[in-house]
């Protein structure tokens, strides 16, 4: 007969789930939109760019989220579903304010030094 106490398990509450959830990716890709179009004005490539770069940037944290043979799937605090939404909605529209300010010649492609 085993003396060992029975095993109890953890019971995760919902509070405990949003713990490992992190919004810290919405205030920096407002940063980086905001960025983006300030300085769409000296070179329409610079907010081109910064779209990728968030485009990128979105899909590697929807990665994280979704594909267990991404290495940051198994990290114990991911980004959130509404910081994943933010970065892809900040990439759309700097690339859709890029693409605008092309076609009505708001700024330079490139940089005039």
């Amino acid at each position: 007969m085993s003396v060992a106490r029975p095993y109890r398990t953890r019971t995760i509450r919902p509070v405990d789930l949003e713990s490992r959830r992190s919004n810290a990716a919405i205030p920096a890709a407002i940063a980086v939109v905001a960025f983006g179009v300030y300085f769409g004005r000296f070179s329409i490539l610079i907010t081109a760019l910064l779209g990728i770069a968030l485009l990128y940037s979105g899909g590697s944290f929807l990665s994280a989220r979704l594909n267990p043979l991404s290495p940051h799937f198994y990290l114990t605090r991911k980004p959130s579903w509404a910081a994943i939404g933010v970065v892809f909605l900040g990439a759309l529209a700097l690339l859709a304010g890029a693409y605008a300010m092309w076609l009505h010649g708001f700024g330079p492609v490139l940089p005039a030094w």
